[in-house]
């Protein structure tokens, strides 16, 4: 009896220890300019398997917490340029871009690697 409460506690803590791999948390640059955009960013990555998202207007740096089991950084990038803003790896298309709000509208001078 003795071995098997261990066996399943051994079998528990590695179980639990494969879920908490799956969960990344990573920085990513994204272009933009005031609190309507910061809305917009965060409300983009409201999806499975994205826990939280927060974007800083100063440092513009959007920092999001997922489990990359069920959704990808490239994911992730390609969500928020979906929204009319540019990341590191994905430039917003120029419609996205024109559909934001006058305030919104950053300047888009900075280079992408990859264009949506």
């Amino acid at each position: 009896m003795k071995s098997f409460r261990f066996l399943s506690v051994v079998a528990l803590t590695f179980l639990g220890s494969a879920v908490f791999a799956q969960s990344k948390t990573e920085k990513i640059k994204v272009s933009g300019n005031c609190g309507m955009c910061k809305k917009k960013i965060e409300t983009a990555l409201k999806v499975p398997g994205v826990s939280s998202a927060d974007w800083d207007k100063v440092t513009k740096i959007l920092t999001v917490s997922y489990d990359s089991t069920k959704i990808t950084n490239d994911q992730v990038q390609q969500k928020v340029a979906d929204t009319g803003y540019d990341t590191e790896k994905f430039k917003a298309t120029e419609e996205a871009y024109g559909k934001l709000h006058s305030c919104c509208k950053y300047d888009r001078t900075d280079k992408t690697t990859k264009a949506h």
